[in-house]
């Protein structure tokens, strides 16, 4: 007999639900119980008396992508109101194109979940494999986009979290995904044992991720007294005065100043690297330390001999086909003929529609182009590895989104020969707003740092900026929040020894993949023989 919860409106309501309820366990929320929204989830899409399961299937997890990422992304919105005037129109568009789109991949799991079609608790594992192998897909294809992975609910520094120094956040996708959708197995027809069986798995593996996390948090080394300290500046100035062309005195002068400002500790030593974040000037940074500019000599000024400064910048480079922009990490060193440049990175995962259009020209005929506030889009830089300005510990510089993408640092150091002591995030989460936005990229850019086994320093315009450690804790005191202005100042923390995922990158995550296609495709294989 059908029930009436599984079918209709009902389903398709709860299934919207289900994915709500999983959004909201992300942080900043942290509400954990919404993850058995997946075990909903998971119960709503194996109906057995639908009619068209595959079609009726993808609908209930569409709905349920809509809802997750009604919540997960809802900030895309802000961007676009900053010049309300001129963009703001595109606003309601882009939220609902971004959750209906990224829904997709939630309900192509689905599909491929009910045609394997596997039985009793066999079932949690191929949805698990099938909703964590489309995770990886919203990870790589059309640029990728991997906001807010499943594997990603757990806070980061947590006991829990820690498993992805081993499998890496896709890997902790699925066995968060095994957890939080045993339940399902409650409403199915299978033995009581079973369903003990299933459950008790599910709360022994929640409890191996706790137990172990907890030990490897025990082993955290102190900071070394020849750690370099490091001040991060943030000027919480907001974006729609930024970008204003008479303010630039005055951000330029508030950078500064947060720059010169003593040690809030007296006696304390002065900072050796200096961070301003990501595009912290609404400049050019050729333009304003060209030989005669008025700012030079002042950005000069700004910083110590032998002191560091690692700035977020817009770059400009004139190249044949005529002048291309880079979002870049620029490093200045105080020397006494004045500044040297002494290393650049240039951002190379560029935002789509933020820094650079998609079939641009045909966008800006129809009236769309990016939010950039430059006069084209975004060129992107090389292949993102290490650099190592003189005087610098060796870092590897993820700039705003490319902290969403796991194993850049393993590629980069794999690329370069070389493995960074650090991972620097610049960001300017003031295009996130001030909601959840900016506290969950602090959460997913934490995660790099989980996965590397490195710290990571954030540095933001209006928060959050941080010193992280390589088990991904914010370090006590070493934080500015949302709407703060100041500057911290922190030594390094310590590298660990390379990861288990530092070293083998997603092999862990395949073999999760591949036991669950052994699963679904045997039992696939068994049905078809018998029919």
């Amino acid at each position: 007999m059908a029930i009436i919860w599984r079918s209709g409106w009902a389903a398709r309501g709860l299934a919207l639900a289900a994915g709500v309820a999983a959004g909201l366990a992300h942080p900043p929320f942290g509400v954990l119980p919404g993850l058995l929204g997946y075990g909903l989830l998971l119960a709503l899409i194996d109906n057995p008396t639908d009619v068209r399961p595959l079609r009726s299937a993808f609908m209930r997890a569409w709905l349920g992508g809509v809802g997750y990422f009604s919540v997960s992304v809802w900030w895309i919105v802000e961007p676009f109101m900053v010049d309300a005037k001129e963009q703001g129109w595109m606003a309601p568009f882009a939220l609902v194109l971004m959750a209906g789109g990224l829904a997709v991949f939630w309900g192509l799991a689905a599909v491929l979940y009910r045609a394997l079609k596997a039985p009793g608790a066999a079932r949690v594992l191929v949805f698990a494999g099938c909703l964590a192998g489309f995770e990886w897909l919203r990870g790589h294809v059309f640029t990728g986009f991997p906001w807010d992975l499943p594997g990603e609910t757990w806070r980061a520094g947590s006991a829990p979290s820690q498993a992805a120094s081993a499998v890496g956040a896709y890997g902790l996708t699925w066995i968060t995904l095994v957890i939080a959708a045993a339940p399902a197995v409650l409403v199915e027809p299978v033995s009581r044992r079973a369903k003990t069986f299933i459950l008790a798995a599910a709360a022994l593996a929640l409890a191996g991720l706790y137990g172990v996390g907890f030990a490897r948090l025990q082993g955290a080394a102190p900071i070394s007294p020849a750690a370099p300290v490091i001040r991060i500046v943030q000027a919480n100035i907001d974006q729609k005065d930024k970008w204003k062309p008479e303010n630039l005195g005055m951000v330029f002068d508030t950078y500064v100043d947060l720059t010169r400002r003593p040690a809030a500790t007296p006696g304390a030593p002065a900072p050796a690297i200096v961070i301003w974040p990501e595009g912290a000037l609404p400049a050019v940074i050729d333009q304003l330390v060209a030989p005669g500019s008025d700012y030079a000599p002042r950005l000069r000024d700004a910083i110590a001999p032998g002191q560091t400064l690692l700035m977020g910048a817009n770059h400009a480079d004139a190249g044949p086909a005529g002048e291309r922009y880079y979002n870049s990490l620029v490093a200045f060193r105080r020397e006494a003929g004045g500044l040297r440049v002494t290393a650049v990175y240039d951002k190379h995962h560029l935002v789509p529609f933020g820094e650079y259009m998609p079939a641009g020209e045909l966008a800006q005929k129809v009236g769309f182009r990016s939010l950039v506030h430059m006069p084209d889009d975004f060129t992107a830089g090389p292949r993102s590895q290490p650099i190592a300005p003189w005087g610098v510990p060796a870092v590897q510089v993820l700039i705003c989104y490319e902290a969403l993408f796991p194993g850049v640092t393993r590629a980069g150091a794999a690329r370069s020969g070389l493995r960074p002591a650090w991972i620097l995030n610049i960001s300017n989460d003031a295009w996130f707003g001030t909601g959840s936005g900016p506290l969950q990229h602090l959460n997913i850019a934490s995660y790099r740092a989980i996965e590397e086994g490195l710290p990571i320093v954030r540095a933001t315009p209006t928060g959050v900026s941080a010193i992280i450690d390589a088990y991904g804790r914010i370090q006590p005191g070493k934080t500015i929040g949302l709407g703060g202005m100041g500057a911290i100042d922190g030594q390094l923390p310590p590298a660990l020894r390379t990861t288990l995922f530092g070293q083998l990158g997603d092999a862990a995550f395949g073999l999760m993949l591949l036991l669950s296609g052994l699963i679904g495709g045997t039992y696939r294989v068994l049905r078809t023989s018998v029919v």
